[in-house]
């Protein structure tokens, strides 16, 4: 008989209006829930995964809305990674990692996701779309050279 190993994560999924108080909503609810799995506010975990939500969810709630439909928050925590996935209703139109005309007041988002994340992108859904990104648990210290 062979032993089977399982890693432990914990899950939450929430559905939010697909409106800015929802989007706003959802970043204040998913730090809350990550301080009661033991990711403290204030922490750099706890920082770019509400910079990462805030940034889905705006896009969900400005490109991906669809009357009538809600958004979609889940989180995924396992032991060494953090994934945030946000689903919305719309599936005809992808987000796209585009460089905004430096005078521009918008379009950088997804730049401020992909710098934060450790790997991002879009997978499908029977209705609309998630995107999807994952933050390390731990901070990776990087060791000087031995010399």
């Amino acid at each position: 008989m062979k032993a089977e190993t399982t890693t432990p994560t914990t899950d939450f999924t929430q559905r939010f209006t697909a409106t800015r108080r929802g989007a706003r909503l959802a970043r204040h609810l998913a730090v809350h829930q990550l301080d009661g799995w033991g990711v403290p506010y204030g922490s750099d975990v706890s920082d770019s995964a509400a910079q990462i939500i805030a940034e889905l969810a705006a896009n969900a709630v400005t490109h991906g809305r669809v009357p009538g439909r809600d958004f979609e928050l889940r989180l995924t925590l396992a032991p060494t990674t953090l994934r945030i996935e946000v689903s919305d209703a719309r599936g005809d139109c992808e987000p796209e990692l585009n460089l905004p005309k430096p005078d521009a007041e918008a379009g950088r988002g997804l730049l401020l996701v992909e710098a934060l994340a450790t790997d991002w992108g879009v997978g499908d859904r029977v209705i609309g779309k998630t995107v999807w990104a994952e933050v390390p648990r731990f901070a990776v210290i990087e060791q000087p050279p031995a010399g």
